[in-house]
């Protein structure tokens, strides 16, 4: 019978390939899975690899009858560019992402993407049937692939936005200790944007809400559960470690998240921020009536708080002011020269001797502590109490004794963690600000409601000591724009192309417009007067500063995104492979074998999108925006009038 010797590649492929932790659902070989293990001594990959005389012979030395793994030569091998040549894995090299039985804070992997919230977004249109659906590649990166991928970026495309419109800009106001005093849009990867603003903004952010994707399984990728689960801890993990780095000793951070990752997002918070500086879990009910379709209607939200350092938060968290129905409830029938008042009971449960004496009315009535109860103080106090007029007795005086609380003891309301729709808001009337900003609901599924953040920054910020509000999840810009309306400093980060047609332009209506009316001599100043603004008193005005991490592969990516045909791809491919910057695993040559197996591709089911996902993992993400330190190469073609405003922004050094 004739055969064909398999080579040693082939050999070593068909090898590695039966240890199931080094491939993929699709029976590939996943190279940085390997080369991970082989950097740990991993026992299991190293009887294996003994197993195989010709390749222990390749890579084990023998000295004095025990075989010793040269480690060095062996992932050498591995990562040469020719290893997997004649693989499809030479399109893809992702790895693995179950927990695996380990801590996830020892994995070193960045997740950079991840498709947004619960819906599939539309982004990026100018006219209707230009309208395309935007795909999320999520990918993976191991620590052998993560270079300068955290390097600040050069920042292009600024416009600052004012009441008198789009204007240059031209410098950045900053107080007198250095810190930029702008409000910021950046538009980008929120990771690397984070990274960016770490440069200014390390220890300065007071507090950071954010509202990140729930993983819900309904977003425009099925992922099976450990890959989805593991990835959504990784691409959390990422963005809350330098969360952490910008907040400041007193800072805290608002996590809104629903029950499917809740939990696990909890244990996660705790490895990084500390389980002693955990506040509390808000429930924010959200809903006004259950769902009929569920065994039990999703009612509420989890708003997970922690602090940087939760002693110091304590003592500048704040307490919420009194509602208007809160204070009606405060009466003086009695002309108290305290003030108005309300009146509690003046027992308590249980029974103290000392709590036990008689009560004698000033209408002559006389009291005990009903059945199992005492009074709630000792004599001394009570007599105290009576004649500092604290007792009320009814408008006859032979009422049952009752202690008076005047409003001016209780301005402030404490904060609990149960947060009803009628204090807060809901969904629908989320819905219904956005309907009334845009004239139709936005691409958001689940927005949020301006009293919600509202409450949110009452706690947490105050007006007067130039506080930064930070949220690198903008969507429909609801925290920048209640920050906005509530005197706060803002940074609030997008990726999408909506970035300027939902996020800047709900901004640019809080800040208002103004425009010329028939028959009035002044301009009038058109400003969003919904939301919370009757309630803060809001009457337009401030500006914004929009900018743009400058693109280099990602403006590749965008092109993925948008090709409409497997030839367009193709087309692309030659593009991409002469113009951007590769993974170091990848052949930038196209051979026909190669373009066949990608044709191919595109006749399986959902084959574009495959194909697109592809081609982007052939991308160096190193490279998705151009770093601060390549500011001067001519190869990026910078302008001048970016330079210098880079120069502004990061400072003289940069």
């Amino acid at each position: 019978m004739y055969y064909m010797k398999m080579s040693f590649n082939e050999n070593l492929i068909e090898l590695l390939k039966t240890d199931s932790r080094f491939v993929d659902d699709e029976g590939e070989l996943v190279r940085a899975a390997v080369i991970d293990r082989a950097w740990k001594i991993d026992h299991d990959l190293v009887r294996l690899l003994l197993g195989k005389p010709e390749i222990k012979d390749k890579f084990f030395d023998e000295i004095e009858c025990h075989w010793i793994f040269n480690i060095n030569t062996f992932i050498e091998y591995v990562s040469a560019k020719n290893f997997l040549a004649n693989s499809y894995t030479r399109f893809r090299n992702k790895i693995g992402l179950n927990i695996d039985g380990k801590f996830l804070r020892e994995r070193g992997e960045v997740s950079l993407v991840w498709p947004y919230k619960d819906c599939v977004l539309e982004g990026g249109q100018t006219q209707e049937e230009e309208k395309r659906k935007e795909i999320f590649f999520n990918e993976i990166l191991a620590q052998d692939e993560i270079d300068r991928l955290f390097d600040p970026k050069v920042l292009a495309n600024w416009k600052r936005y004012t009441v008198d419109g789009e204007q240059k800009v031209t410098e950045f106001k900053r107080d007198e200790s250095g810190t930029i005093r702008e409000n910021l849009i950046v538009k980008g990867n929120n990771l690397l944007a984070l990274h960016t603003l770490k440069k200014q903004f390390r220890g300065k952010v007071k507090l950071i809400y954010i509202d990140p994707p729930y993983n819900t399984g309904t977003d425009s990728f099925g992922y099976n559960d450990n890959f989805n689960h593991s990835t959504w801890l990784t691409f959390m993990k990422n963005r809350l470690e330098v969360s952490r780095e910008l907040l400041r000793n007193d800072g805290s951070i608002w996590i809104n998240i629903d029950d499917d990752e809740a939990h696990y997002l909890k244990v996660l918070c705790d490895d990084i921020f500390g389980r002693e500086n955990f506040v509390r879990n808000v429930l924010w009910q959200k809903r006004t009536s259950p769902d009929m379709r569920a065994v039990i209607g999703d009612g509420h939200d989890h708003i997970l708080v922690f602090a940087k350092n939760k002693e110091i938060f304590k003592t500048v968290a704040n307490k919420l002011p009194k509602t208007e129905k809160q204070r009606e409830a405060f009466k003086n029938p009695d002309n108290d020269p305290n003030g108005p008042w309300v009146s509690s009971d003046f027992t308590a449960q249980g029974y103290r001797p000392n709590q036990m004496y008689q009560i004698a009315t000033p209408g002559g009535k006389k009291y005990y502590p009903p059945e199992g109860r005492c009074w709630k103080n000792i004599e001394s106090v009570y007599l105290e109490l009576a004649k500092n007029g604290r007792m009320w007795f009814g408008q006859d005086g032979c009422g049952v004794p009752r202690r008076k609380t005047y409003l001016n003891e209780v301005e402030s309301n404490t904060v609990w963690s149960w947060w009803p729709n009628n204090e807060v808001g809901h969904n629908q009337e989320a819905k219904k600000e956005s309907i009334a900003l845009f004239g139709v609901a936005d691409s958001f599924l689940t927005p949020k409601p301006e009293r919600l953040l509202q409450r949110i920054i009452q706690i947490a910020t105050n007006e007067d000591e130039g506080d930064i509000v930070l949220d690198f999840f903008a969507g429909s810009a609801t925290t920048a724009a209640v920050a906005h309306k509530m005197n706060r400093q803002w940074i609030t980060v997008e990726q999408m192309d909506y970035v300027e047609t939902i996020t800047a332009e709900r901004l640019k209506k809080v800040i208002g417009t103004n425009v010329k009316k028939d028959e009035k001599m002044f301009d009038e100043l058109e400003f969003d007067a919904g939301g919370i603004s009757k309630a803060v008193n809001w009457q337009g005005g401030g500006d914004f500063v929009y900018c743009e991490l400058m693109k280099y592969n990602e403006a590749f990516m965008d092109k993925i995104q948008g090709a409409k045909s497997t030839q367009e791809l193709v087309n692309l491919w030659k593009d991409v492979a002469e113009n951007s910057f590769l993974n170091w695993y990848v052949n930038s040559e196209k051979p026909e074998e190669a373009v066949n197996d990608f044709m191919a591709i595109g006749e399986t089911e959902n084959g574009l999108n495959k194909q697109k996902k592809l081609l982007a993992e052939l991308l160096n993400k190193n490279q998705l925006y151009v770093n601060l330190s390549e500011i001067n190469d001519a190869d990026f073609n910078v302008s001048d009038e970016d330079k210098k405003l880079n120069q502004a922004f990061y400072g003289e050094n940069a």
